[in-house]
Order: structure tokens, then sequence, then C-alpha cells
């Protein structure tokens, strides 16, 4: 069934393949560049909020003053190479002060329509060409003002000619967080310009078949991806707020995702207010973000004990999140990481336990690394990560870095009373090649105050020696030394605060780790429990506060 499973997604990506390349030669020719031109509408209906966009632009990633730019060089490849797509996609404008460089702005965005004008590979991919749509419309007031009429012709032709490409190919677009930007930036054509009514109506639709298609009933991504609660939200709350404005309907169906979504994300925050760094995450503060939804007057309900199967712990200082769901689907898993129930420990503020988040913004390297059952702060047996990865690169370039093979989740519970808050499942991930299964129970003891873990090795198949290793990685910002007994690490957070890990019975190690949440490699330590076992075996550990 694997093979033939192997067989078909090989074929499916050989079939993508060709239709991208061939559409890539289609997009060059005069032939294509006339379909794309259509009328010219004379104006706007009305400008949107430019304040709107400051969710998507970070004054950390901008690198440059306008003031110091020579508009006709603007363009130049030795301008380009450090920061090619954030240029292209226009994002930037919203950074400057737009009013005193409104001549500028013109001039940048004149010469942008007579270099690119017609259809070029990278400048016109999906994702920069949306953002660019995207930017022009909500920054339209400050572009357009005082602005000559042939100017202006040009920017409304381009805006129009390059949502004409997106709507020719939005079927095409595969990945969800790509999709929803070019879903949006064709429904904003729709709702500024009153002859492009069509654009709203379609971009409508695929916008509730993306989401229908994309998140499970409670709002979280089918990929497992905390971040992209964030990522896509920011694009459906500049809908909703433009579809106000224009004084239009909001689809009942666009509220309540977005209340679903709001809700997951402020589940899931952790005491430092950033995102917990499971299946692809990365290091996110969230206090920008909740501030500016709560400038548009959104509201979000009472936190949720569990959301996308991560389990959500609290209990005075302590708080966990540990992961209980199951890997997902192979057309979900591009970023998936192989490291089910692992979880993440906070007290206080301080986070102790962690993954090791994903190195996207690092290299290609990282990310391989990132996604390894070891970087995970769970058991792992014989070096095997938990799920292998595609490796073969026409399926791997058709649907990104895809999983091969995927596990269930077992017995999942939850349990909460006056003297305990418990949360226990199992995988099977090791089943077929080791021939058993993996069980954690994570308990808060209310009473005594202090974190207690079971893991339980179930089964193992013929009396065979294996290795295991259970991993703690602490974060970064945490040191910790083994004690002169050996069987114990104290963790200090600070001169007059500290922990103490043990497992009693079981050799305890110190190592060095790499920490890959950031856009850099960090140095880290991480807690190995190793043994060899032949039979059942149980690991039990805990964490308290020192005396």
């Amino acid at each position: 069934m694997l093979n033939l499973k192997s067989i078909y997604f090989y074929f499916l990506a050989t079939k993508l393949n060709i239709e991208k390349k061939l559409k890539t030669i289609y997009f060059t020719t005069s032939f294509y560049d006339k379909k794309l031109k259509s009328k010219v509408p004379k104006q706007f209906y009305f400008f949107p909020n430019s304040f709107l966009l400051s969710s998507l632009t970070s004054h950390k990633n901008f690198a440059f003053k306008l003031s110091d730019i020579e508009p006709d060089i603007f363009w130049e490849e030795k301008n380009l190479e450090k920061d090619f797509e954030n240029l292209h996609s226009f994002f930037w404008l919203n950074l400057i002060d737009r009013k005193n460089n409104n001549f500028l702005i013109k001039k940048i965005i004149t010469v942008w329509i007579y270099k690119n004008s017609r259809y070029k590979k990278i400048i016109w991919k999906n994702s920069i060409t949306s953002r660019r749509i995207i930017s022009w419309i909500l920054n339209a007031d400050i572009i357009l003002n005082n602005s000559d009429n042939v100017f202006k012709n040009d920017f409304l032709q381009s805006i129009i000619v390059q949502s004409n490409h997106l709507k020719k190919n939005i079927r095409f677009e595969k990945y969800f967080l790509d999709k929803i930007e070019t879903i949006t930036a064709i429904l904003l054509t729709g709702l500024v310009f009153k002859d492009y009514i069509d654009n709203f109506d379609l971009a409508n639709k695929e916008l509730e078949k993306l989401i229908d298609n994309n998140f499970d009933n409670e709002g979280f991504p089918l990929d497992r991806n905390p971040i992209n609660l964030l990522k896509f939200s920011k694009y459906l709350i500049i809908i909703k707020e433009c579809i106000k404005d224009s004084q239009q309907y909001v689809p009942d169906y666009l509220e309540n995702v977005i209340d679903k979504i709001l809700n997951c994300l402020k589940s899931i925050q952790t005491p430092s207010n950033q995102i917990p760094l499971f299946n692809g995450a990365s290091e996110y503060e969230l206090n920008d973000y909740f501030n500016y939804i709560e400038k548009l007057n959104y509201k979000i309900k009472k936190n949720k004990t569990k959301s996308g199967g991560i389990q959500i712990m609290k209990y005075k200082k302590h708080t966990v999140f540990f992961d209980v769901g199951s890997s997902p689907k192979k057309n979900y898993s591009r970023n998936y990481q192989s490291g089910p129930l692992s979880f993440e420990y906070f007290y206080g503020e301080d986070k102790i336990i962690t993954n090791c988040g994903f190195g996207e913004k690092i290299s290609k390297k990282a990310i391989l690394l990132s996604r390894l059952t070891s970087g995970q702060s769970t058991l792992c047996i014989n070096d095997s990560s938990v799920v292998k990865f595609e490796r073969n690169k026409l399926i791997n370039s058709a649907f990104g870095n895809s999983i091969k093979e995927s596990f269930k989740i077992l017995n999942p519970e939850f349990k909460e009373d006056s003297s305990e808050l418990k949360s226990s499942a199992s995988h099977n991930a090791y089943e077929k090649k080791f021939g058993c299964t993996h069980k954690r129970e994570i308990k808060i003891d209310k009473t005594k105050n202090f974190l207690l873990g079971i893991d339980n090795i179930e089964k193992l198949e013929n009396n065979k020696i294996a290795k295991i290793n259970v991993r703690f990685h602490l974060h970064p910002s945490i040191t910790a030394v083994q004690t002169m007994s050996g069987n114990s690490i104290l963790i200090q957070l600070n001169k007059n605060n500290s922990l103490v890990f043990t497992s009693e019975g079981n050799k305890i190690l110190l190592e060095k780790s790499i920490f890959l949440a950031k856009n850099k490699i960090l140095n880290n330590l991480c807690i190995n429990i190793a043994k060899e076992i032949k039979n059942n075996e149980t690991i039990m550990w805990e964490i308290r506060k020192s005396n």
C-alpha cells in the first residue's frame, strides 16, 4: 500500500512539475501579456485603512532610508540582492514617512511598472505579487495623492494586470498560506474597484473552500503548526475590515473562523507571550499582534485547555504545553517536526524545557536538523526519528518536504481535580520497527507543587536490546549544572530561584545542544536520560523547586 502511495505521489508530482514549467513558458509570451489586460478602473471606490498592513510589517526587517535612495537606480540588481522579496512586495511602504516621500514613492513605482509590466518568474511569483497588490491598495491614498492622470492610469492598470494573473493561476496554488495572500489581493481589487465586483465573489468562494479544507472544527490549521494561526489570521482580519469599510456584508463563516483562530492563538500563548515550538513554529512575540487586534476592537473568548492537539496545563507557576496530536496528512506536513508527545514547560515566565524550534530562517540544513526527533523534548529509540521524511526531490518540489509515513496517537486522556492536573497519551510510531509503543504521562501535583513525568515503553519485540534517550532541551536563557551525586540537575533561573530535575535510578547526562527557533543557531543545554532496555521499561522524572 505504501509503495502504491509513493508511486501515486511520484506521478502526481511529475504532472505538477511539468505543468509549472509549461506555464512559466506560456506566461512569458506576448499572447499571455495581452490576455491579462482588461478595463482600467477610473478610481478607487474607497481607500482602505493603511493601519491594517501594520500586522504584516516590521521595522526589524526594514533596511534602508528612502531619503538616501536614488529612484532611477533603486531597482538595480546590486541593490536588491539582500532583500529582493521584501522590496518587490512593497510592504516597506508602511514603514516610511509616506507624506514627505510621496514624490519618491511615485517615482519608484513608475520605474517598477516600466521594468516589470510583463511577467518575470520571481518578481511575479504569486506570493510576492499578492503582497505587492495588497500594499499598493492599502497605501493608495498616499500613492495617488496629487498624482497626474498618466501615473494614475499606469498604476491602476498594473494592479488589474497583476490581479488578472493571480485569478488565472489561483487554482494551481496548493500551499494554503500562499493562497490566502492571493485570495486577499484578488478580493481587495473587487472591493475597491466597482467594475471588478466579480473578483470579490470569486475570492469569497475560494476563501470559504480554503478554510474548510485547511482548518479543523475548532479553528486550528490541519498542518498543526501554531505559527500559522498568526499568519493566517492577519490576512483574514485585513479581509474582514476592508469588507466592513466597503459597507458590504461580512460573511458569517469569516466572522466565525476569525473568532475560532484568535481563541486558539490566545489559548496557546505562553507565559513569555510567545508561541510554543511545535510542528514548524519559531519564536514570535505576540504582544504587538494582540495590541493590534485590540485596537480593532476584537474580543477573545475564554482560553481552551486543548487546541490543535496541544494539551495546555496551568497551575500556579507551572505551565505545560504537551503535544498529544497525531501527525498531519502528507499534503499538510511540509513543516512538520517528528516530536510526538514532546512538551514545553514554563515556571512563571521562564521557559525551562523547550523544543529546538524550526530552522526555516537559518538554512536548509538547520531545517533538516530541527525535524529530527532528537531535537524535541521527547523519547527516542536507537537514535531514530519517529517519522521518515520524503527524500525524492521531485515530490518535494511539488509538495514541500513532506512526511513519508504517519503515526497515530492512542488513548489520549486528561484529568483535573483538587489534587492534580494530568495528561497522558501513547503513539505507535515505533511499533513497526521496534515492536513497541511509547506512552507518556505528565502531571502537575497540586498538593506538593511539582511536575512529574512518566515515560513507558511497552511490548519491546523479541527481547532485543534497544537504546533509548529521553531528552529535555533547556532554553538558551537557562543555565544548569550536574549535582555532585550525579543523579540530578540543578536548573538556575536567577540568584535566588532554582529548580531540580531528578530521575531516580537512571543515568542523567547534561549535554550540549542547539536551539533553532530564532534567525541564528544558539547553543543550549540538554538533559538526557540514556538507557539500554530489553523489555517493558518505565522511566520516571520530576522537576521541583529546590530547597
